[in-house]
């Protein structure tokens, strides 16, 4: 099962009645739910924090232009900033953890300055224990990686931007 598919199914979960789903193909599993047990709080985190994610890199970014003009110190990052908000952004697809190569003793899929294809791999989410190879949307050079290695990343957080 591919990525596009489990946000497919994650989407109509989150806009239907249903409260608990799960999916078995082959030995892969996944356990959705909407709602946690009394039991099993400790699933109930990361559920809930999904939907308020995204609202904070947006918020960030769009604090980003205008604290850099307030910031004399700043204002060489801030105009570099605004460069490469004008690019097309890569953003998580699911909450996970961000890796930049496929492993630790491997270099990186991309760094600042490659150019990428649309469908090249860009990095890797892992989540529950998946590594989820997240690819390029678009075509062109990495002007900024918006994240560092083994960092933890939620649902429609940037991570790159490609101009």
């Amino acid at each position: 099962m591919d990525l596009k598919e489990i946000q497919k199914i994650l989407d109509m979960i989150a806009e239907s009645e249903v409260n608990q789903v799960t999916i078995e193909e082959g030995d892969f599993k996944i356990k959705v739910k909407k709602t946690p047990d009394v039991a099993q709080g400790s699933s109930a985190p990361v559920q809930y924090q999904m939907p308020a994610a995204p609202q904070q890199p947006v918020q960030q970014q769009a604090q980003q232009p205008g604290g850099g003009q307030q910031q004399g110190a700043s204002d060489e990052s801030s105009g570099e900033k605004k460069e490469e908000i004008s690019g097309d952004v890569v953003k998580s697809p699911i909450v996970g953890t961000f890796y930049e190569a496929p492993s630790p003793d491997d270099d990186a899929f991309v760094k600042v300055g490659d150019q990428v294809s649309k469908g090249d791999t860009l990095c890797i989410v892992e989540a529950m224990k998946i590594m989820n190879e997240i690819e390029s949307e678009y075509s062109g050079e990495i002007k900024k990686i918006l994240v560092e290695n083994a960092e933890a990343v939620e649902f429609d957080q940037p991570l790159f931007v490609i101009g």
